[in-house]
């Protein structure tokens, strides 16, 4: 049996990218899949957009007020009924065509979690930011140093699940915390953890980048949070 794949994309003021990123998602028709879009909110044109276009393509949910990734991707995989859960960022930064690298791990019962790595492989990737990419090594350096993982892109936004991993994990960060929050629950769980190398085509802020340098504090918060006293 064809293992069903739930494709979560947490979405907020991605009017520029959500049709894009949505016909990218539907046209992996190798996949047996469910796509659920979580709208946190949009103040834009995100929401009348998707509705207009996909409404009986994908599972649509409307938070009630603007709450963060976290809480958007803890709403989907409550709606999920798949066997695999995959979190795609609603922009354009990450590849659907690299699905089959992060799933095949799963697939194949090797893993139960798969995270893509914006600093391994050759895939291309777009040059940006010096300091985001320190901040992103030396969260994840911190990060491992606590986990006792060899990670290389804790933070990366590209991750995908066994659907029963989150059977008994309860998720409590709304916001970029997620990332290292869930990190830090499976690695306690000894699970299975696979990093694979991605395609990354990151934005800049006046293409629509969200995170920054507070999400950057409360990242070493929610380390030492989980790691230490949860």
């Amino acid at each position: 049996m064809t293992k069903l794949i739930s494709i979560i994309i947490p979405v907020y003021n991605e009017e520029k990218t959500i049709k894009i990123i949505l016909d990218k998602v539907l046209k992996q028709n190798e996949l047996n899949k469910e796509i659920i879009v979580i709208n946190d909110f949009s103040t834009d044109n995100t929401k009348s957009l998707i509705e207009d276009e996909f409404l009986n393509k994908i599972k649509i949910i409307n938070n009630d007020r603007n709450y963060g990734k976290g809480f958007s991707v803890k709403r989907g995989i409550e709606a999920a009924s798949g066997d695999i859960i995959l979190i795609q960022d609603g922009d354009l930064e990450y590849d659907p065509s690299d699905y089959h690298k992060l799933l095949k791990p799963l697939i194949e019962n090797r893993a139960d979690a798969v995270y893509g790595s914006r600093f391994l492989g050759s895939g291309e990737k777009r040059v940006l930011f010096f300091w985001h990419r320190l901040g992103n090594y030396l969260l994840t350096l911190f990060s491992n140093s606590l986990t006792n993982l060899n990670l290389t892109d804790m933070e990366v936004g590209y991750k995908a699940f066994k659907k029963e991993v989150f059977s008994d994990i309860i998720l409590e960060e709304n916001r970029f915390g997620f990332e290292p929050e869930i990190t830090a629950k499976i690695a306690k769980k000894k699970l299975r953890i696979y990093e694979v190398g991605i395609k990354y085509y990151g934005r800049t802020y006046a293409e629509g980048k969200k995170i920054n340098w507070k999400d950057g504090i409360s990242a070493i918060y929610c380390i030492l949070k989980y790691n230490l006293f949860k």
